[in-house]
């Protein structure tokens, strides 16, 4: 029998526990930071802000891979990367610009509200690729979650239904983009590691970042002479970004992406207190009721999944899908 008090057993917590708290605090961390130099800085400018993230993460993976060769890359033929790699790069694109955009319009509380509908996004659209398996029961919970972030919008005080078309096609692109990595790795048998993700992905990127922000934001840019840029504080927050990805890796790597889902409904409420406190953001009590709705129902399908995870018999009709990766705390391909 385990003594309760096993040293081993309290060392192997606590380390699980460090991974978690350190992918908690640098999701939030850069989060919040984002959202500081977009819409207080003084830095209104998503797609610049992340071309500087690809770009510093390309630069990174590069020295890594290719110059100091610590880690092998995975000589990908150039049919496999334009087909495969190149799609993904696109979506990512979208979902960073889109994603960084509805922080111009809303709040950090409201958008991790809207985040809870990824779940949903992610069965429905992988339900169509034939990555998860299409239950009713898993239908029911979608619909649950779904009705509880209605409810919460419903309640939002600065509902800009701009801000809400934007932060709900980035969703639906993410999603997309997780199906196609899912299928890229399993169907094509690619054994990615967040360097070569790096390496492969973030060039790709950037190059398609590079199109709306000649269209958008170039000259926008050059005419601002409020433009506030200090390098330390940019380079600071590229950092968090490329130590965000790696923790992710870190956190599957050591434990499992279900305690990564798991953490992510505390760091979503962690987000939202934090935006209260920090940005003086109102949130309603209809909207903590409908997001507490969303909540239980992200909480049942994370149980759902640690059941399957666990070997637990469940009747096949309402056995939960695979285990998918959700949201931006999963590989950040």
């Amino acid at each position: 029998m385990v003594k309760l008090m096993d040293p081993e057993l309290l060392q192997q917590a606590a380390i699980t526990y460090s991974y978690v708290f350190l992918w908690i605090g640098l999701s939030a961390g850069v989060i919040l930071f984002n959202k500081y130099l977009l819409s207080d800085y003084g830095f209104p400018y998503p797609v610049a802000l992340t071309m500087i993230h690809m770009g510093f993460c390309s630069v990174v993976a590069a020295l890594v891979v290719r110059v100091f060769k610590w880690i092998p890359s995975n000589n990908m033929e150039v049919e496999v990367y334009m087909r495969s790699v190149v799609p993904i790069g696109f979506l990512y694109a979208v979902v960073l610009w889109l994603g960084n955009t509805a922080y111009l319009y809303l709040s950090v509380s409201f958008i991790q509200m809207l985040k809870a509908l990824s779940p949903v996004s992610v069965f429905l659209v992988g339900s169509l690729a034939g990555t998860e398996i299409f239950t009713v029961a898993t239908l029911s919970n979608m619909i649950v979650v779904t009705v509880g972030v209605l409810i919460a919008s419903y309640g939002e005080i600065n509902f800009v239904i701009i801000g809400v078309v934007v932060q709900l096609a980035s969703i639906l692109c993410e999603s997309t983009r997780l199906t196609l990595v899912q299928i890229l790795l399993q169907r094509k048998g690619l054994k990615l590691n967040p360097f070569t993700t790096m390496y492969y992905i973030s060039p790709a990127c950037f190059a398609f970042l590079a199109i709306p922000f000649a269209i958008f934001e170039y000259e926008q840019m050059k005419q601002d002479s409020s433009l506030k840029f200090d390098l330390g504080l940019f380079t600071l927050n590229a950092c968090m970004a490329l130590a965000l990805n790696l923790a992710v890796f870190l956190l599957i790597g050591k434990t499992s992406a279900l305690s990564m889902n798991v953490a992510g409904v505390v760091k979503d409420w962690l987000l939202i207190g934090l935006s209260v406190w920090l940005f003086s953001a109102p949130v309603s009590s209809l909207s903590l009721e409908g997001y507490l709705l969303a909540f239980l129902g992200v909480c049942y399908y994370n149980y759902s999944k640690i059941q399957n995870a666990a070997g637990v018999k469940v009747d096949p009709k309402d056995a939960p899908s695979k285990d998918v990766l959700l949201e931006e705390g999963r590989p950040k391909l």
